[in-house]
Parts: C-alpha cells; structure tokens; sequence
C-alpha cells in the first residue's frame, strides 16, 4: 500500500468490460477511525467492490478527531474524488465537509452512522432493530432485576437509536418495576475504555448490585467485561453488537449473551458499489434498495437499511459456517462450550 500526504491509495485494476465506466472514478473514504476491529473488514468489502468496478480507492483515517476528518475530507476532495464515503466521527461537526463535497459536486454515501444532510446517501443496518435485538437477548436471560445502559458516543446519533431499541423491549419491565435502571452512561467515542471506567464507576455506586447490561457495542462490552470480571461477576447477561470475533468468543465462553452481527462484508460492499454508481450519475432514489426515510430530527433522506442477525451461544455456528470466524478463533480457550466448541 501506498501513502501520500497521509492517506493510503490503493490503484484497483478493471475486471470487465461491464465496469469500464468506472475505470476513470476514484472513491475516496472518510474513516473516523480504526480502532474497532470491523472496520478492516468493512475496507476490505469496500475495495473489492471497487475492485469489481474498475474503481480507485483513496482513504484517510481521522484518528478519532472531528477536526483532522474535516481536514481529510478537504484533501480527498482536492485530490479530485468523484464520490465519498464518510464514517462520521462527529454526526455535527461533518456539515462543512458535506457542504464542500455538494460545491464540488460530490456526492456523499454516509457510512454506517446518520449525516443529517438531505444530500448524503444513508446507508447502514436497521440500528433501532439492533437495539431491540441486544434488549431481547439481555432480558430473556435476565427478566427481572437491576439493569445498567452503557450507551454510544453522544456524538454518533446510532447511539439513541439504539438506545430507543433497547427500551422499546424492556420499557414495560421498567414501568412494573421488575426492572430498576441503577445506571446509564454515554461512552465518548465508543472508547472500550471509558466504558471500562463507566461501569466500575456503576458498580462502586452500586455495591455491585447489577444484574445485566445492555452494552451497545462489542468495544463497549468488552470494558463492560473487563470491570464485571474484576468484581469477580462475570457470567452476567452482557450484550454487544458488530460480531467482533473477541466478542463472539465470549458469547462462546459465556461472559458475552449477544453480538448482533452486523455482516461488514455486506456493509463494505454496498458502499462500494453504492458510491460508484452515484459518482457514475445515479440518482440517489434510482439505487437498488433505495427508500425514503425520515430522521428523527425530522429530515427527509434516501436510505438503505440492511438486516442485522443476534448472535447467542444457540447459533455460534452460523458465524463459523459463514466464514466471518474461524472455528479455532471463536472457540479458542472453551472448553465444552456451546457448537461448534463442544
């Protein structure tokens, strides 16, 4: 791989003749950062759809700063993209780089995280149904008791989406009183430590008194994991989302209940041919999957919402027999564990 000025170009070749109409685009990718495991995952699907197309590939990882992917955007932009795609770091602070792209003419595929900007293509999994799912799988596992929310960064809006989800399924426990909320918490930048120091903080507050956790993410739930461990309580219903194979091993080794998995790989892949096709002079509307859809703060956009799947101890192996874990990854140090590790 190749670096200039920071951002790493990848020169992808045509493949057929059906893509030549690509061969002179280049998408460039915004990342907030790279410090959640998928993320290669979802530039590999990226760059093989690109790839297919006959595209280039040129990124920029922002390092977890608002101002720096503010910076990136503007170099992509001058470097002569012809499409971007932007995983926000910051859901405010991104304004400036989508009205530089539109100047431009640029059109923005908004990764995996709402841009609340008529002109950005959204594209991202059912978030509130991620929510839902996490809840479910924590509350079937425990129905009654004192509950702890671990949220997303305030600055990502999939943060209340999900939050929405998660008491949509367990609103009616609360509101009887089997289930007491005893603390909730955002996570600044879905940093696993902070949510590591949230939960200690929780539990001290508590006495420990904590029966389950609904944790947004697989980063999240991992420092959840870390400060449960450390109180000698691991084993409690913690849930996750993204299907880290970290997390997927602790749903295996019990110290995780769910990881929705989000397929990265389809994620990745859809931006990629997503960003082509708009940079080609696709209506946003004229996309394959396409809908309109209305954010919560009231902004019409075009989106497209891909299914997520929960991953418990009773459906390990679809993950395995996807290929998305090696069976030694997911089971590595279980010992008569759910399938495949038994």
């Amino acid at each position: 791989m190749k670096f200039l000025n920071g951002l790493s170009v990848i020169a992808l070749s045509a493949f057929a003749a059906s893509s030549a109409f690509a061969a002179d685009l280049t998408i460039g990718v915004s990342w907030s950062n790279f410090q959640e495991e998928r993320w290669k995952t979802d530039e590999a699907a990226i760059v093989g759809a690109l790839d297919e197309a006959g595209a280039a590939y040129l990124s920029a990882d922002a390092q977890s700063s608002s101002a720096k992917q503010l910076a990136d955007i503007e170099s992509l932009i001058a470097q002569g993209v012809d499409a971007l795609i932007i995983l926000a770091q910051d859901a405010q602070a991104i304004g400036p780089a989508v009205q530089a792209a539109a100047d431009e003419g640029i059109p923005v595929v908004a990764y995996d995280r709402l841009i609340e900007d008529e002109r950005a293509f959204y594209l991202t999994f059912d978030n509130v149904e991620v929510g839902r799912m996490q809840a479910r799988a924590v509350f079937e596992a425990m129905p009654k008791g004192n509950y702890v929310m671990i949220k997303g960064s305030p600055t990502d809006p999939n943060a209340d989406f999900l939050r929405g989800g998660q008491q949509e399924i367990i609103n009616a426990a609360v509101e009887s009183g089997d289930i007491t909320i005893v603390g909730e918490a955002y996570t600044d930048g879905w940093l696993p430590a902070n949510a590591q120091r949230n939960m200690e903080q929780i539990l001290t507050a508590n006495d420990n008194k904590v029966d389950a956790v609904v944790a947004s993410n697989d980063g999240t739930a991992g420092g959840v994991v870390a400060a449960l461990t450390a109180q000698g309580m691991e084993g409690i219903p913690v849930s996750g989302q993204d299907g880290d194979h970290a997390a997927l091993n602790r749903v295996a080794k019990g110290t995780q209940t769910v990881s929705v998995w989000k397929d990265a790989r389809d994620l990745g892949a859809e931006a990629g041919s997503i960003a082509v096709a708009l940079a080609g002079g696709t209506a946003m509307a004229d996309v394959d999957g396409a809908t309109s859809w209305t954010s919560p703060a009231g902004t019409t956009m075009t989106a497209k919402f891909l299914a997520p799947v929960p991953v418990t101890k009773d459906n390990l192996s679809a993950v395995v027999d996807a290929g998305w874990i090696t069976q030694e990854a997911l089971c590595q140090g279980v010992s008569g564990g759910p399938a495949p590790c038994n």
